[in-house]
């Protein structure tokens, strides 16, 4: 893949009106991503059912149980192969959203379509994957008996948007292009019917004999009601009181703002040995050899963006574009316009990476390889549960959003804040989930019982953008890049001597700098 320009948009002058046109041109942000919801609906019992094609302008998307949430332990021998087939289960959904999107008239013409051409094979699809990672753990564990019944996917359906514009979702407008009726996959566009694993991305095999063409770069999301003036939220931001044995430093590394152009959309925590497991593209600073096969030693070895040469920390999160109708070169790949990521990356105006410490105790050092991942790739189809990433505006952050972009004033930078999980197990530096291992502190800086107080990771990124609804993040394409979806990730490979400067500075009420 070419190099992507990631610049940094010198368009602070634009009228917010300008921008909105944006949100409704040919080229923006909603006339790409709009078209009818129709085929399933669920009735009240849960199930999905055929159902007339609803009012154009309905946007729906493919939502699936999270497997991988109810995973808490996987033996170190099958670790491998449940994590591939984990990234298995991601393609398949993000292959049956895009023939979902691609497939609008058959979808009109026939109203058992979706079910019995889309979610009906992602079913089965899911179900012998499903099966395989039962599989893996029960030859040297217990087999998982909670895995039943999270095969079956249904529609949900975002907020009205506008009607979609006339002769939009025709065959000739995607990357692929393809008007043979076969459903490709996404990175070898192989249409054999073999779920082949390793996330190579093949199709299913069946196409829908429309003549349609895959839409990829176009992007589903986000809707107008995904934007909230900043001006007009009250302020939520609370302030916990400090403690006796409060820890009140923090310690900052400067490592750039990708500078150096390092993207991809692996994710070597969620997905590794996966090439595109996370659908998106990631900004990295920090460590320089992050890629979805990248192991701890590899990391010890890269070279890294902080000024700090002891930081080889893994610093990354999803790309924030301008919908402008502009592509970025990575607007034919994986990840990007395959997966439905376009416009223009834009570089952070700031990153500033810190490290703060506990109202309540004192912090110990993390672990050497500690992964941390906050927010929720998958909130809006998943539900808020673990959706903790915020954004505000420079001059407005005692208002603090969850599932809304700002719409900032002119001359106000947006900001994404992650604040990372503070307490941890004090034994491991990875779950099964990803989550368990780490907790946030509860009410008063207070950890649960076996857990202890860690140096707390705070992500600060701005950006300068034409004021507007003119931008959103990358996500996996079935998430319709919703707000909700941010989520950052850690990875610490400081050296032990750097973490416990790290420590000693928080503890002891200091302000220092790597």
């Amino acid at each position: 893949m070419k190099k992507m320009t990631h610049r940094r948009s010198g368009l602070l002058n634009r009228t917010t009106a300008a921008a909105a046109a944006l949100l409704l041109g040919g080229g923006g942000l909603i006339a790409a991503n709009v078209y009818a919801s129709a085929g399933t609906s669920k009735d009240q019992g849960g199930s999905t059912r055929d159902a007339p094609a609803q009012q154009a302008g309905t946007v729906s998307t493919i939502a699936c149980p999270e497997v991988g949430d109810r995973l808490t332990e996987v033996p170190d021998s099958a670790r491998a192969e449940v994590d591939r087939n984990l990234a298995l289960l991601d393609s398949q959904v993000a292959d049956a959203y895009k023939r979902m999107k691609n497939s609008q008239q058959a979808i009109q013409n026939d109203a058992g379509f979706v079910n019995n051409a889309i979610l009906g094979p992602l079913k089965d699809k899911r179900t012998a994957t499903i099966e395989r990672i039962a599989i893996s753990i029960g030859r040297s564990a217990e087999r998982p008996r909670n895995l039943d019944g999270l095969a079956e996917c249904n529609l949900r359906d975002d907020v009205a948007a506008p009607a979609p514009n006339e002769g939009e979702g025709e065959g000739d407008a995607g990357n692929q292009g393809q008007g043979d009726g076969q459903d490709q996959g996404e990175n070898q566009g192989q249409g054999d019917g073999q779920d082949q694993g390793e996330n190579q991305g093949q199709g299913d095999g069946q196409g829908d004999g429309d003549g349609q063409g895959d839409n990829g770069g176009q992007p589903a999301g986000p809707s107008p009601e995904d934007f909230v003036d900043i001006t007009t939220v009250q302020p939520n931001v609370s302030q916990e009181r400090n403690r006796r044995n409060a820890s009140t430093g923090t310690f900052t590394t400067e490592c750039g703002k990708n500078e150096n152009g390092l993207f991809n959309s692996d994710n070597v925590i969620v997905a590794p040995g996966v090439s595109n497991g996370a659908h998106h593209m990631h900004d990295y600073v920090g460590n320089q050899g992050n890629n979805g096969f990248a192991s701890d030693e590899d990391l010890g070895n890269a070279r890294t963006s902080c000024a700090n040469e002891e930081d080889q920390s893994s610093y990354f999160w999803p790309v924030l574009r301008l919908q402008n109708g502009q592509d970025e070169a990575d607007a034919n790949e994986p990840g990007g316009g395959q997966d439905g990521n376009v416009g223009q990356i834009q570089q952070p105006a700031t990153v500033t990476l810190s490290f703060e410490g506990n109202p309540r105790n004192k912090v110990t050092a993390m672990p050497r390889f500690l992964r941390i991942i906050t927010g929720d790739a998958k909130a809006f189809t998943n539900g808020d549960a673990n959706a903790n990433a915020s954004w505000s505006c420079t001059g407005f952050e005692d208002r603090q959003l969850k599932d809304k972009y700002p719409i900032c004033p002119e001359g106000s930078q947006v900001v994404r804040t992650f604040k990372f999980q503070s307490c941890w197990d004090g034994e491991n530096i990875d779950s099964a989930n990803h989550r368990t291992h780490v907790a946030f502190a509860g009410r008063g800086g207070r950890c649960a019982n076996g857990f202890q107080a860690i140096p707390q990771m705070v992500q600060r990124i701005t950006y300068d953008v034409p004021p507007g609804p003119g931008f959103a993040v990358d996500s996996f394409p079935e998430q319709l890049h919703k707000p909700i979806t941010d989520h950052g990730d850690f990875i610490n490979v400081m050296s032990d001597d750097l973490m416990n400067r790290a420590v000693d500075c928080i503890n002891n009420g200091q302000n220092c700098t790597a």
